[in-house]
Order: structure tokens, then sequence, then C-alpha cells
């Protein structure tokens, strides 16, 4: 679509294409003349999609803190599960993973050698020295949010105490990483170094992505490479930013009795945060932690 400058702007703020996004597309283009990988217009948010996404994230937030808030050795996860599902539904809102590709549950409970997509369940009952992810999404007004949070049950091994805090701290470094026409690859070269730095390794298969407007969008947000490499990041990219730290090598496979659940191909732990995250024109905004 091209515009002329007194055109209204495509993001649909109502402003003239010159006083919104005229700069903006400028700088994009120049950047793909020079051969960088540049976000389309799809993947852009404008403030009204960004406010709504906001407001989802506002729930989501809520959800994983009382999750917090309750959760415990003896516990089962379906009990979480009910949890979270009453809850999101008392705020108006949806849990996105409820019948997402035909996933049955509110919400992802992934323990021990579990990287993500555990199933909630009456017969998994959380015990003393487990470490379980919660993984949380919520959908409000059609809009999108995805965080997750680490829990360590009792007393954990200090294998699995370092795993959770080195983990979180990976995410963490991810999101410093992330500046305004800075690139996807500057995210996952931090991640990297810090998690093989302390041992550990991170999985390659599974990743950040796009989130908002739908579950999943793109980019494909990936937690090993190169600074300066992939997708420039934009003000207005909402993305996730998760990586998923195996105790031992990054290799999972998916378990077949349920064609969800993946695993550690060697049994070892596996530890995972996540956020939400808004690139700005000075920075980054969290909208979901």
């Amino acid at each position: 679509m091209n515009l002329s400058r007194n055109d209204l702007c495509w993001c649909g703020s109502g402003l003239k294409y010159k006083k919104c996004h005229l700069e903006f597309d400028k700088k994009l283009n120049i950047l793909a003349e020079q051969g960088f990988e540049v976000p389309s217009r799809k993947i852009i948010k404008t403030k009204e999609q960004i406010e709504g996404i906001r407001k989802s994230g506002e729930v989501n937030n809520a959800v994983l803190d009382l999750v917090a808030a309750n959760i415990k050795e003896g516990m089962s996860t379906e009990e979480i599960d009910r949890l979270v599902h009453n809850f999101t539904i008392s705020q108006g809102a949806i849990p996105a993973t409820l019948n997402f590709e035909g996933y049955p549950k509110s919400v992802c409970t992934s323990i021990n050698n579990e990287v993500c997509h555990g199933i909630p369940s009456e017969n998994r009952i959380l015990k003393n020295g487990d470490i379980i992810n919660i993984d949380a999404s919520t959908i409000l007004n059609g809009y999108y949010s995805d965080a997750s949070r680490m829990f360590i049950i009792g007393e954990a091994s200090e294998e699995a105490k370092k795993l959770v805090e080195v983990s979180r701290e990976c995410l963490l470094k991810g999101v410093e990483a992330v500046k305004p026409w800075g690139f996807l690859g500057d995210i996952g070269a931090v991640v990297q170094e810090l998690a093989e730095k302390n041992g550990f390794s991170v999985v390659r298969d599974f990743g950040g992505h796009g989130v908002g407007v739908e579950f999943h969008e793109d980019p494909f947000v990936p937690h090993v490479g190169k600074k300066g490499e992939g997708m420039v990041l934009a003000p207005g990219m909402v993305f996730t930013i998760e990586p998923m730290i195996n105790s031992g090598s990054y290799k999972i496979f998916i378990d077949k009795d349920n064609d969800w659940t993946v695993l550690t191909t060697d049994g070892s732990l596996s530890s995972q945060w996540e956020h939400t995250i808004l690139v700005t024109e000075d920075g980054i905004e969290i909208l979901s932690k």
C-alpha cells in the first residue's frame, strides 16, 4: 500500500501518514535495501492493539500471582488448572491454551524433565524437590498475552536451584538485549552465552514468538544466535522471550502418549521463564511476566 504524505496512516491512528509512520517506514525501507530482514506492517502493533494486549497482560499477571500464592507440595496439577481456569473466567477472559489445537487444559504445568506443554492431571502430585513451570496465557477482548514462571517445591537439589536461577537470569539478559532498531539475534546471543557459561544448554526447537492479535505470530524468537543477525526489532513489535534451559543436552522429544508434552531426551532437568515484551521508541515495556 503506497500512501501519500497527507493520506491517513495505515496503522489506524487517524493521523496523516506524514505525522505518524512515514519516517518509520523510510527507516525500515533503508534497512531492507541494505539487506536486513525487517518486520512487515502486520507485525507492528497499533496503539489500540497495544492497549488491548496490555490489559490482557494484567489479567495474565494476576493469574500467575494467584498460582504463586497457592502452589504447594501435595497439590495436583489439575488443582492448579482449576485455579487458573476459574480465575481467568471470573475476569471476563479466556485461557488461551484451552482447546488450542486440541490442547485440553487452561494452563501448562511442566515438571522436572518436562520442557514445556505439560498437561495438568489429577494424578500428577507436586512433591518435595520438584521444579515446575507454570505457563499461563490469556485472551481478553480478543487480545492475547503469555508468560510463565518457575516454582521450586520444598527443598530442591543444588543443581535444580542453580538451573532455575540461571534460566531466570537468561530471560532477564534476553529482555535487556532488546533495543529499538536492534536485532533478534542479540537476544539469542546473550541467552546462549550465559546458559553455556554455566554448563547448561538452550533448547533450539522451541522459542519465543510474536503475540497479541493471535496466540502465535511472527517472528519466531530463537534463544541461540549471533548479535546483529535476524529480524530488525522495530518499535511496535510484541513478542515473547522464553528461554528453555536444560541441565543436560538441548535435545528434546514429544511424548507420544499425548502428542503435547515436550521432554529432555536425556532425562535432565529443564527450566523456563517467559515475558511478553513490547518494543518502544526508547526501550521496552514488559506487558506480561
